[in-house]
């Protein structure tokens, strides 16, 4: 029997933490297993290579699970120089899963070389860095995408549904919150947490989905935010505990829109609902109500339950089964959107020569993850971060205007502005 011939996109993994075991992870063991396949493309295979870490420990689990069930060698590069190696050792796409402050080298460095990227959310933390590495994509002609996992979520897909389709008219105002347990913040991401904020690590998401679903002829306005400390870090230092984030977006007749976003990662770990997650959102003729904990599964297993499984699990997102016919399967929007990402890749690169470009355009004008459209979601970041750190500096209630006529600036109560960034935000 005569296979058909397919093409390989050979994936370098940079950090290989909790996101990479959730979602990652198992897209590669099921392209392993299953392949992959367009009609427009044929079959194609998306294969993990080669790993980039600090010690290199973690990966080594997953070198060895790939030798037990028959996958590729996967290349294992820890230590200072991981990254450049990972670089060398012919990948094709780079995925970025380490902490957020450490996005930008990594994917100028990926970019610089030539490869694909998929950096999870947030993308970088300044506009500065989001121009870099926009213009150097640019410049490779390679993609440059932003993982927003929960854009594919069915309730925010069907959202976005009766907006599009207008039975949702003229969004007013809404509410989003997502409460992590503490064991975020002093287990999984105690490394990390020094200096840093829940509204950046997760706020970030509500962020896009807002600007995203609801966006068109309106524009960013001005961004403010409050924050706690105290339980995570120092009282006065700069870890915060919680963040309340407010956006304000001006239709062009005037209206006003304002979004709350309060976000934590110190609920207590034996919360029902593990990970609380809910959004509010009211249009002129309408209500939408959406919680996580209400819509799905409710379950306690007596020495199991909150810990080692959740008392009410989100399945949509990223689910283990056995499915009727007898196989064991992983799936979930956390993963198919990550899937998606390597399609696109297929899509860009294993076509004709002549038309690389056009399929290239077609695939950035996909702005759900595009690093391109990622600036109000980026400068939001940017202002977020600034209003705290001048909080944590003994300066609280700072507000941040986007396109002031000098550009992001933020304004401190009784001082002039600083500006944050020099150049128009939105087109």
């Amino acid at each position: 029997m005569t296979l058909m011939k397919t093409t390989k996109i050979r994936a370098g993994m940079v950090g290989v933490g909790m996101i990479f075991e959730e979602t990652y992870w198992p897209l590669f063991v099921q392209a392993h297993r299953h392949g992959c396949y367009r009609r427009d493309l044929g079959a194609y295979e998306i294969q993990l290579s080669a790993t980039a870490s600090l010690t290199g420990r973690r990966a080594a689990g997953y070198v060895d699970h790939a030798n037990a069930i028959g996958m590729p060698p996967i290349t294992n590069c820890y230590g200072s120089d991981a990254l450049p190696r990972l670089l060398a050792s012919g990948v094709d796409a780079v995925c970025i899963a380490t902490p957020d402050d450490r996005h930008f080298e990594a994917a100028k460095a990926a970019l610089e070389a030539g490869k694909h990227i998929l950096i999870e959310k947030p993308s970088v933390l300044s506009l500065h860095q989001l121009d870099e590495l926009t213009a150097l994509a640019r410049k490779k002609d390679v993609l440059a995408r932003v993982v927003y996992h929960k854009l594919a979520d069915p309730d925010h897909k069907k959202l976005r549904t009766h907006v599009v389709d207008g039975v949702l008219n003229h969004v007013n105002n809404g509410y989003c919150s997502l409460l992590e347990p503490k064991s975020i913040a002093t287990g999984q991401f105690s490394e990390w947490v020094n200096g840093r904020n829940p509204g950046t690590y997760v706020a970030v998401h509500y962020i896009k989905l807002i600007d995203f679903t609801f966006g068109g002829s309106w524009r960013l306005s001005r961004v403010s935010a409050n924050g706690q400390r105290g339980i995570v870090g120092v009282a006065g230092g700069t870890t915060w505990d919680s963040v309340q984030l407010q956006m304000t977006y001006v239709y062009p007749d005037g209206r006003e829109a304002a979004f709350d976003i309060h976000t934590s990662w110190v609920t207590p770990d034996d919360f029902p609902g593990y990970v609380d997650q809910e959004v509010q959102f009211r249009f002129d003729n309408a209500v939408w109500l959406a919680h996580q904990r209400k819509r799905g599964v409710e379950v306690a297993v007596e020495n199991r339950t909150p810990r080692e499984l959740k008392n009410t699990p989100n399945h949509h997102y990223n689910g283990k089964f056995i499915e009727p016919w007898g196989e064991r399967s992983q799936r979930g929007y956390g993963i198919e959107v990550i899937g998606r990402f390597f399609e696109e890749v297929a899509f860009v690169e294993y076509g004709p020569a002549s038309e690389r470009n056009a399929r290239l355009e077609a695939m950035r004008s996909l702005h759900y993850t595009d690093l391109e459209a990622d600036r109000a979601t980026v400068a939001t970041v940017q202002a977020m971060e600034a209003i705290l750190a001048a909080h944590a500096g003994g300066k609280p209630g700072a507000v941040v205007k986007i396109d002031a006529p000098q550009g992001l600036t933020i304004y401190l109560p009784g001082e002039a502005g600083e500006v944050l960034y020099d150049r128009k935000i939105q087109a």
